[in-house]
């Protein structure tokens, strides 16, 4: 048995173990399109037959056109693909809550800052860079968000709660599936490092995520052994590696994302700098993730 087998029949018998456990009507899969939940929903299919979780995907209006049109591809032949979408439209919620800004540490920093909690701990730590985790310590660059009262840009970490996580919530409250399985890999970096199979909550199961030992190499073996349909926007000649909120201002290598989306797909490199403008002039004029009016 190779390596890549062991992993296969581990993870197999990890789902089967947990879902059996806690019961297979109180999960969901959350589906966004990508790669790895596509790689996930076909392994839930290998480890549990004829299941019947449901696949949801949160259509937030701002995901990459080829991701939602394959989701939908998937919800005709599958019909356990659910589509759910949020209440409230992004940009007029951006301009009502605040925009994201480098991460969503940050973010939730600027926000207390701006909100008039400057003494939080939170935001204190972190703009005086004393927070025991380096990696989120404000840049130099970007201390002036927390001086002088700025508020050029209303900046908060509400984004994602209000277009995912609050639809999935009221998924999650109607149909009474309240196990999410996710398809999280340390590999892909940030706290994802950190990420364990099981998440619990006051002793309670709150998430599963079976792909937590698993690599890229692995998951590249596990599409070809199974010859397994993903999104093509990880082929040639696009190359996608991540999916997503397209142009989110989170993304560190925005400047590449936008080019690719620039020579392939110029719609929607236009409606990344509507919705995102205020924060990508702010990213300009530092020459902070994005190239500054010189081309820096």
């Amino acid at each position: 048995m190779t390596d890549n087998e062991f992993l296969l029949f581990d993870r197999i018998f990890k789902i089967q173990s947990i879902i059996r456990q806690y019961g297979e009507e109180n999960f969901y899969i959350s589906f966004s399109g990508g790669k790895d939940s596509t790689v996930l929903s076909e392994l839930i299919d290998i480890a549990i037959p004829k299941n019947k979780i449901p696949r949801v995907y949160a259509d937030t209006g701002i995901e990459l056109n080829m991701v939602r049109d394959f989701v939908k591809e998937k919800q005709i032949q599958d019909n356990r693909v659910i589509i759910i979408k949020p209440s409230v439209p992004i940009k007029p919620m951006l301009e009502k809550e605040g925009y994201p800004f480098k991460s969503k540490f940050h973010s939730r920093a600027a926000l207390e800052y701006q909100t008039g909690k400057k003494d939080n701990v939170l935001c204190t730590q972190y703009r005086t860079r004393t927070s025991v985790w380096y990696s989120r310590n404000c840049p130099k660059k970007l201390l002036y968000q927390f001086e002088n009262n700025w508020h050029d840009v209303k900046i908060s970490d509400k984004c994602c709660d209000r277009l995912k996580k609050q639809p999935l919530d009221m998924y999650k409250k109607k149909s009474g599936r309240s196990i999410a399985i996710i398809g999280i890999m340390p590999a892909e970096g940030g706290r994802r490092e950190k990420a364990k199979c099981t998440v619990f909550n006051n002793d309670k199961l709150k998430a599963f995520q079976p792909l937590v030992p698993v690599t890229k190499e692995w998951e590249n073996w596990f599409i070809d052994k199974y010859n397994i349909k993903i999104c093509d926007i990880y082929k040639e000649p696009y190359n996608f590696t991540r999916t997503g909120c397209k142009g989110c201002p989170f993304a560190l290598h925005l400047q590449e994302e936008l080019d690719t989306l620039e020579k392939f797909f110029p719609a929607e490199r236009k409606q990344c700098e509507i919705i995102w403008k205020p924060v990508y002039d702010e990213y300009r004029r530092l020459g902070y993730r994005l190239k500054n009016e010189k081309g820096v």
